[in-house]
């Protein structure tokens, strides 16, 4: 894959965090980088997390929120699974913005991983079926 055309992912991924917030990056600079050190970080936060900053605090810089390509290759099992997880990987640097530990950070996606698996199952489930031990 083209840097162009992973770059272009990764706006996708942006574009699908929800508007309240999205509102909310300020001074973020969104980078993508070929590969992370040791290969094996598919993303990475650098900066002040918000809850932390001030009104007094001077000019700063802009948080880097670091996004790996071959990382992601390297997992992806189709091009639908590289989207999905490039969108994953651009949520959980979002939250590392918002002030979220790591621990905070993987019981979130935790949540959203079961559900992503419930809505799927809902979905395939045919019509007027129940699923076993929902009774009668």
């Amino acid at each position: 894959m083209t840097a162009g055309e992973f770059d272009r992912i990764v706006e996708r991924a942006i574009a699908s965090i929800p508007w309240r917030y999205r509102r909310r990056l300020q001074n973020v600079a969104f980078v993508v980088e070929e590969d992370s050190p040791g290969g094996a970080l598919l993303g990475l936060y650098e900066g002040r997390p918000l809850p932390h900053r001030s009104v007094s605090d001077s000019f700063r810089m802009p948080d880097h929120i670091t996004i790996y390509q071959k990382p992601h290759e390297r997992l992806a099992h189709d091009a639908g699974h590289l989207e999905q997880l490039v969108r994953d990987t651009v949520w959980h640097e979002i939250a590392h913005y918002f002030g979220m530990t790591e621990a905070q950070v993987r019981g979130a996606e935790s949540r959203r991983a079961r559900k992503r698996l419930g809505q799927r199952a809902r979905a395939i489930r045919p019509p007027g079926r129940r699923p076993t031990g929902d009774g009668p």
